[in-house]
């Protein structure tokens, strides 16, 4: 007849088992905080590659000054051109302009370049700000003249809003572009109809017509250039001279 274990026996069985099922639980958590992290890595990488084109395709763009979806700043006959493809929402286009859009507009001013910024909606999966603003930049483009839409640009990235929201609605829109130079009266319509929704949709079209696989794409003579704002600034100080 087999001896009954003692209470001591059972007792240490419990707490082996105990700790056994403790170290499993621990094994699951960290299976699971481990699959969570890399899905984690994979969303941020795949919206960083979709946003911020790092290299792609050949990108065959009609020179600056030769689009019906942009604003240029400087000369036509400027010795060198820049084109610049962006989404009104995409942070790299905000650190684009942040980091270059003084200096392109001194160069611009010094006859050395001219320079076409292209906007288009490319983040329409977040949400419709990037229509609305992209609609509101032709709005005014169109009733107030190029000067005042590179002023309204200009503000729509230093007002830029986060990608998680929230986003500015019509009014916001137009009292910036009111401060930018823009007729209330001219534009109000305009923007808070969105009356231009068709021209952001041609653009949209030309720019992936033209190879545009993400923004900001930025062409330099033709030639597609990548990196941090100073990496492109570099590459076109260096190349005007």
């Amino acid at each position: 007849m087999a001896k009954k274990p003692s209470q001591q026996e059972r007792s240490q069985r419990a707490a082996a088992a105990l700790a056994d099922q403790k170290r499993a639980e621990r094994r699951r958590t960290i299976r699971s905080i481990t699959l969570v992290v890399f899905a984690l890595v994979v969303v941020v990488g795949i919206a960083f590659g979709v946003q911020s084109l790092r290299g792609g395709g050949e990108v065959t763009a009609s020179p600056a000054g030769q689009s019906e979806y942009g604003v240029t700043i400087g000369e036509e006959d400027a010795p060198h051109q820049v084109v610049i493809y962006e989404d009104f929402l995409c942070p790299f286009c905000g650190q684009l302009e942040a980091g270059t859009g003084e200096e392109l507009q001194q160069l611009a001013d010094d006859g050395s370049v001219l320079v076409e910024y292209r906007p288009f909606n490319l983040l329409s999966r977040i949400g419709d700000y990037s229509e609305r603003a992209t609609s509101a930049f032709a709005v005014v483009l169109e009733e107030s003249g190029p000067e005042t839409a590179k002023e309204f640009h200009d503000l729509l990235y230093a007002n830029q809003p986060s990608e998680e929201g929230p986003f500015p609605d019509n009014q916001a829109l137009l009292d910036l572009a009111v401060e930018a130079g823009a007729e209330e009266s001219a534009v109000s319509d305009g923007i808070l109809g969105e009356s231009m929704v068709d021209w952001v949709e041609a653009a949209t079209t030309a720019a992936q017509d033209a190879g545009v696989q993400g923004t900001p794409t930025v062409l330099l003579d033709g030639e597609q250039i990548s990196g941090d704002p100073e990496q492109i600034l570099d590459q076109i100080n260096e190349t005007v001279g």
